[in-house]
């Protein structure tokens, strides 16, 4: 199955296949294949701007109304790059990316940022091809059924819980150590512990530092409220 199979089951319309198919080359495969017509990096752009309008409007429909902040925040997790990453990977989208040998070997396929970075050349791409009436539909598809979802695990502020549960005896300390940093420089994963007075209560894996101290503090608590 290719993406045009896909955005006919979904009726989604499009008439500039070289459009679609740009949304899914990546500046590796530009760099290998000289007659290549051009990366994803502007649609890219495009589609960024087409998101967060879209994601807004819905927000500010729902009912019960939302104050401004929970709907700053519900945005940022609905659009993050982790966010978007589960998206593709929910529909398989990509399959359809085109890399380079060298990004392919080192797993740009399945590389949040890559395959975030692709949705939203996807969605400039619907945009410019056939406009807000097939980006919308492509959207709903694929975002509208992650908007109701308030337990979302991102927005739980784990260090702020583990930093309530223990502020009863104000002697205890919380102190969050790194202890290793793996893999590749452009993707690394970061490993801390939580120390609660000098005594390791969790530790927790991410591919930043703040992903990181909160997986350790969900992992102190969950040891904690056992």
């Amino acid at each position: 199955m290719n993406i045009f199979v896909f955005l006919d089951k979904y009726d989604i319309k499009y008439e500039n296949k070289a459009l679609i198919e740009q949304a899914f080359t990546h500046s590796s495969y530009v760099n290998e294949h000289k007659a290549s017509k051009g990366d994803n990096e502007r649609l890219e752009f495009m589609g960024d701007a087409v998101l967060q309008i879209w994601i807004s409007d819905k927000l500010f429909k729902m009912q019960p109304p939302l104050s401004e902040g929970k709907m700053t925040t519900k945005r940022a997790n609905l659009v993050c790059e982790k966010a978007l990453a589960s998206y593709v990977r929910e529909f398989g989208l990509n399959k359809y990316l085109k890399l380079g040998a060298g990004e392919e070997k080192t797993g740009g396929r399945n590389r949040d940022s890559v395959i975030a970075d692709m949705f939203e050349a996807l969605i400039g791409a619907v945009y410019i091809d056939s406009g807000m009436a097939s980006a919308d539909k492509l959207l709903d598809l694929i975002i509208s059924p992650h908007i109701h979802n308030y337990e979302n695990e991102d927005e739980i502020d784990y260090k702020t819980k583990l930093q309530e549960y223990v502020q009863s005896d104000s002697r205890k300390s919380i102190v969050y150590e790194i202890e290793s940093v793996s893999g590749p420089s452009n993707s690394p994963e970061f490993t801390f512990i939580v120390k609660i007075d000098g005594l390791v209560y969790g530790k927790g894996s991410g591919h930043s530092k703040k992903e990181a101290q909160k997986a350790a503090a969900k992992n102190a608590l969950e040891k904690m409220v056992k």
